[in-house]
């Protein structure tokens, strides 16, 4: 036998590796999306991936998963701090013998942590975005040191999601790796991108800025649109469209009309595959308080689509001001209106950072690359001490 026939049969005969990702749903969010990636990205390796979501839904990425064959289970969480979920959860996770337990934000991680407790499974955190504005929970600093001493990997989005646990959460900094989001690149398909315009109304020669995002204060799409106006009075050639739903779509919705902009708003909803409706956009917006590492972002930049954003969280981090995108204080609708004028002004510019951010996507952003850093923490021994563990045999008995 040759040692690359010996290194398949070694392979070949190891025992895949078992995963529950825990979450509160699969609905639509980057979240959602990230786990999608990871269940899908490490199939090839031979990882057994299942998701459990513990808020009573599964959502429309978990039934899509659901119909390619990955196991999706739901449990619905009580009101309060739940004491039969943390059992439930232990249940599947002896059950399904599973290797790890992946919990996705702090309630999950809360859960699973607890569940974990006694078996052998190794636990990994992902912080995946903060609440805005951003506080501390006393609680935290009793708890958290010790859920982190025990949870053999934690990780953060971004650096700024990194510090923002370190600060509020009392996680210890050396604790923490930092893994961005990755996605598959998006295809552009600029006759499809036309069809978009055109079903929308939208003139060939007319300037079109827009987002796709989920309508919510924490988004701060009403400062978008007072850019937008502001854009507008001097570009009446231009639209926003608005891609996504949320609690906030009746109140901008009336906002557009009062800002005397509503024939040159489209609010879409909530569209399933957004690829052409990007890809019909010559700059992206992003105007929230706070992100993580924008999904959507992402998709903008690999599909050549420069962006105007809010210096908050993992922008600054995924935007090179300037060069990828133009970057502006949040809550400032001057500023963010003059970044959009900008790119208007300048198609040679927006063309290049439009370049530039593909190539940075590429380089950094690549679902590849998420995938392979999760894998490796996935398959890394678990240093957590055994005395907080059952022995093999106790799970095995169940």
């Amino acid at each position: 036998m040759t040692v690359e026939e010996s290194k398949t049969a070694t392979k070949s005969a190891r025992k895949p590796l078992r995963v529950l990702h825990i979450t509160f749903n699969m609905g639509i969010g980057g979240t959602e999306q990230v786990i999608r990636q990871l269940v899908q990205g490490m199939t090839s390796e031979g990882v057994k991936s299942e998701i459990l979501c513990i808020d009573g839904h599964i959502g429309p990425i978990g039934e899509a998963l659901q119909q390619s064959g990955v196991p999706v289970h739901k449990l619905a969480r009580k009101q309060g701090f739940d004491w039969s979920l943390i059992k439930a959860i232990r249940k599947r996770l002896r059950e399904g013998r599973f290797d790890v337990v992946h919990c996705h934000q702090y309630t999950p991680w809360m859960y699973g942590w607890l569940a974990a407790l006694p078996t052998r499974t190794k636990v990994v955190f992902t912080e995946h975005g903060r609440f805005y504005p951003d506080r501390y929970r006393y609680k935290a600093m009793l708890i958290n040191p010790v859920m982190a001493l025990f949870t053999p990997s934690i990780v953060a989005i971004s650096e700024a999601t990194k510090d923002a646990l370190v600060k509020y959460e009392f996680i210890p900094r050396h604790k923490i790796q930092v893994i961005y989001n990755g996605i598959a690149p998006l295809v552009r398909d600029n006759d499809e991108a036309q069809k978009v315009r055109d079903s929308l109304g939208i003139p060939r020669d007319a300037f079109v800025v827009g987002t796709v995002s989920r309508l919510d204060p924490v988004k701060n799409q009403v400062m978008m649109l007072r850019a937008f106006k502001q854009f507008s009075e001097k570009q009446p050639d231009s639209y926003l469209l608005m891609v996504g739903d949320g609690p906030d779509k009746a109140k901008l919705v009336s906002l557009a009309e009062e800002y005397g902009i509503s024939a040159r708003v489209i609010f879409t909803g909530f569209i399933n595959s957004p690829v052409h409706y990007l890809a019909a956009m010559d700059v992206f917006l992003l105007s929230s308080h706070t992100e993580g590492t924008s999904m959507t972002l992402l998709e903008a930049m690999s599909l050549e689509v420069p962006a105007v954003a809010t210096r908050v969280g993992g922008n600054p981090e995924i935007i090179e001001d300037d060069v990828t995108g133009i970057l502006v204080e949040p809550g400032m609708a001057h500023p963010f209106a003059e970044g959009i004028e900008q790119l208007h002004q300048n198609p040679t510019l927006k063309q290049s950072m439009g370049q530039a951010a593909r190539l940075s996507f590429n380089t950094r952003f690549s679902a590849g690359s998420m995938v392979y850093q999760y894998s490796k923490i996935y398959s890394e021994p678990d240093p957590t001490p055994y005395l907080l563990h059952g022995s093999t045999d106790e799970i095995k008995n169940g």
